[in-house]
């Protein structure tokens, strides 16, 4: 490997690191601002979260890999344009083809190694997100009992407190509920004060009560109630002091399996999005097929002989329906319009309810095909924002942070706006999957051909100078034209 070569790696890696993570880092923000309601408050370990921030950092690394890839270049060219280290390498005789050569050889096994990172490993880290988010969003959180207002999360009880002393933690006007035997209010303690605490192993919540009653209904025999003999018998205990142990169910947070979302699209490879799409193609093709054969055997031709008939045999004689409709009484004639009526409805509604669900089959046969070429158009955006970055960085000449940061994210934005919009029409079936998921990519591609040829060839398109001279000369040309008419006149 050149020096030259070693020089130009070793300007565009270190950019493309610290770009990388710092994307990362911005949608990583953006994943715990969409998720935060659902794990806070929820009592989650540590390494639950981490887990699950790892598996999304996972997620997003297809996302992040084309904006990194083209402020790393606009940024690495820009530098050296800036340095007049390009234009060092120019005058040496060096095309920016050839600058740009190990860039390009690089920026192409990221995307080779975005592809396979996407159709690999996205898959399982797909999954495991599912799975652990889907138990994050299930689990009960943490016990909290407000006061005034009645907290049902402990399973068989429901209870409310009047006040409660923030320093000692003291409850006042406590009242709880058994409901435990699910045959209504038969239990109601309410005692003064009182406390509560949870045990050491979070199985249990110990309730101390003071100076309070219970009153407990007798359920009598199913036949007593039956008889409408009852004598709804009660009982009333007074306490001073009372301990009551009750059962924290459903607090622990527990891990569900993984074959809720193993069939997902977005927990499945190529092949695998590839097999699934032609099974449901398959079964949409064979449903298509069975409604219409239902529809005409069974709800427009209720002859069975209408589809068996022989079509090379002559027709001989015509069935003149009107004429037999009219030689009917009216009661017949109300009759038969009546039974043509609901065999109309019938069909209607029976096509109705077909068309729904092939559409609905058809929406789920698309989101593997849109899954599928994500996959490829995700990785190959990757090479084209580099042939877009870096010859705009050669043009424009300008490094840091500052410029490139703008200029890549308007680019970016304009990508996204476009890429989401081609995959909302494809999702709802306004154009075929392959256009929505490639339609922000071809957009910019042209867009990349066109900055590299005006790099190549040295065009000043994007040099302020430029315009700036342009405007000084347009003036300067108005004066003159202005004093020379002055002087005819």
């Amino acid at each position: 490997m050149k020096k030259l070569h070693r020089f130009i790696l070793k300007s565009y890696l270190g950019p493309m690191f610290m770009t990388f993570f710092i994307v990362m880092f911005i949608l990583l923000m953006q994943f715990l601002w969409k998720y935060i309601d659902d794990m806070v408050g929820k009592g989650l370990e540590f390494h639950v979260i981490l887990e699950l921030l790892l598996y999304a950092s996972a997620s997003l690394v297809p996302m992040a890999l084309p904006l990194s890839t083209l402020l790393a270049s606009l940024m690495t060219l820009g530098n050296l344009g800036e340095n007049n280290e390009l234009l060092a390498m120019k005058s040496a005789g060096i095309s920016l083809p050839r600058i740009m050569s190990p860039l390009i050889i690089i920026t192409t096994i990221i995307t080779i190694g975005a592809f396979f990172f996407s159709n690999n490993i996205l898959p399982y880290t797909n999954l495991k997100m599912s799975t652990l988010l889907w138990d994050v969003r299930n689990q009960r959180p943490e016990l909290q009992i407000k006061v005034g207002v009645f907290n049902n999360d402990i399973e068989g009880y429901s209870i409310k407190i009047g006040d409660r002393d923030p320093q000692t933690s003291l409850m006042r006007n406590l009242l709880i509920y058994d409901h435990r035997s699910k045959e209504g209010n038969l239990a109601v303690t309410v005692a003064d004060s009182g406390y509560m605490h949870i045990t050491s192993d979070e199985a249990y919540m110990v309730v101390t009560l003071y100076n309070g009653y219970t009153y407990e209904e007798i359920l009598e025999s199913r036949a007593v109630r039956r008889n409408n003999s009852r004598k709804f018998p009660a009982r009333k205990n007074k306490f001073d002091k009372q301990v009551v142990l009750l059962e924290l169910k459903g607090f622990d947070f527990e891990r569900s399996g993984e074959d809720l979302f193993k069939g997902s699209f977005h927990a499945l490879n190529q092949s695998q999005l590839t097999h699934v799409s032609d099974s449901l193609s398959q079964v949409l093709e064979t449903r298509k097929t069975a409604a219409t054969k239902k529809l005409l055997e069974h709800t427009m031709f209720q002859n069975p002989f209408q589809l068996t008939r022989d079509s090379t045999v002559e027709v001989t004689h015509v069935f003149d329906k009107d004429s037999l409709y009219n030689a009917l009484t009216p009661r017949f004639q109300k009759t038969i319009v009546s039974r043509a009526l609901s065999a109309a409805r019938t069909a209607k509604s029976s096509v109705s309810n077909t068309a729904t669900e092939i559409h609905s089959r058809t929406k789920r046969m698309v989101r593997h095909t849109i899954e599928w070429h994500r996959k490829f158009s995700l990785s190959f955006a990757c090479l084209v924002f580099f042939f877009i970055g870096a010859p705009l960085g050669a043009i424009i000449r300008k490094g840091g942070l500052g410029m490139p940061v703008v200029v890549s994210v308007l680019f970016f934005v304009v990508y996204y706006v476009i890429s989401l919009t081609g995959e909302k029409f494809a999702r709802e079936l306004v154009w075929d999957p392959a256009a929505g998921m490639w339609i922000a990519t071809l957009i910019l591609l042209p867009l990349g051909v066109f900055l590299s040829y005006k790099a190549t060839t040295d065009s000043v398109i994007m040099n302020a100078d430029f315009y700036v001279n342009s405007v000084k000369k347009l003036a300067t040309f108005g004066r003159n034209f202005k004093g020379l008419f002055k002087q005819k006149k």
